[in-house]
This record gives structure tokens, sequence and C-alpha cells, in this order.
């Protein structure tokens, strides 16, 4: 797995795009050479969270942000339902694994798509809410979005095998 750092000078959008590749980069890392049966493993209990859990939770932020918010598409629900809200972590399944990583892949080249045909000013509203946001707004979102969750597969992954590292 390669990780670019993000530019240290350039435009906003740049910038911000290059904070995103390397936290989703980061993601992949933090996974990368272990067992769908480690991926699934929920090492920091009784939290149900696993690595595959946080990139089945990612994969469906973003989707939410930019496919459902951003681009106003239907996004149906691929891991949670009523009776399981917090089905991207509870119900992981190791034979699932490749599959909800290539999944994940899929849903951010779509991201990337989706946010190459907007301005950083544009603007946008969530479902169901009566503020207005931008993407500038989302970037800065979901790069806190991921920091937040790199550190919880730091930690996973420390407990897995020892992987220690940004």
């Amino acid at each position: 797995m390669t990780r670019i750092d993000p530019p240290t000078a350039a435009s906003e959008r740049e910038l911000l795009q290059g904070f995103l590749d390397f936290h989703r980069q980061t993601l992949l890392l933090k996974v990368s050479d272990l067992s769908a049966e480690q991926l699934v493993r929920r090492s920091a209990e009784p939290s149900s969270m696993s690595l595959l859990g946080l990139v089945r939770h990612l994969t469906e932020v973003e989707q939410y942000w930019f496919k459902s918010c951003l681009a106003g598409e239907e996004v149906p629900d691929r891991y949670w339902t009523a009776e399981h809200p917090d089905g991207d972590f509870d119900l992981v399944d190791p034979a699932q694994a490749e599959a909800d990583l290539q999944t994940y892949a899929e849903a951010v080249q779509e991201s990337d798509k989706i946010a190459s045909r907007h301005a950083l000013d544009d603007p946008f509203r969530r479902p169901r809410r009566v503020e207005i946001y931008s993407v500038r707004y989302l970037y800065i979102h979901l790069i806190e979005e991921y920091a937040r969750h790199n550190g919880h597969a730091d930690l996973l992954r420390e407990r897995i095998d020892g992987s220690t590292g940004e």
C-alpha cells in the first residue's frame, strides 16, 4: 500500500483533496496484509468496532455525503437496517471482506467524480435538514471523520498484530 503525503503548498482544492486522499490511503494502509478473520476481529471489547466495520462505515459516509447529499441521488442502505442500525459494524462477515473493500474503493472513486463537478462554494442541503452546506464544508467534515476513525484503526491494528505507525 502506497500512501502519498498531501501537498504542502497548493490551491485550497488541491490541499483539501490531498488531505482527504491521504486519510483514505491511511485507512487502506491499516487494513492491508490482514486476513479476513483479522479484519473482522473486535479488538476493543465491548465495542463492535473492527477494521472491516470501519471500512464499511466510511463507505456509507462517502456515499451519504457525496452521492446522497451533494449529488442528490437516492442511496439504498447497504449495511444497516432498522433492526441493526449499527450493521456496518455489527454485521461484518469475513466471507464479505474482499467485496466490502471493493465497494469502498468504488465509493471513493464515485465520490471524487461527483466532487470534481462542483466548486468549493457550491451549496447543497442534506436530506431532511434545512441548513445549507458548502462543498468546502463537506471536505473538511470528511477529513475530520477519517482522522477520527484512523485513530481507531491505529488502535485496532496494533491490538491485532502489533503494527504501529501513522
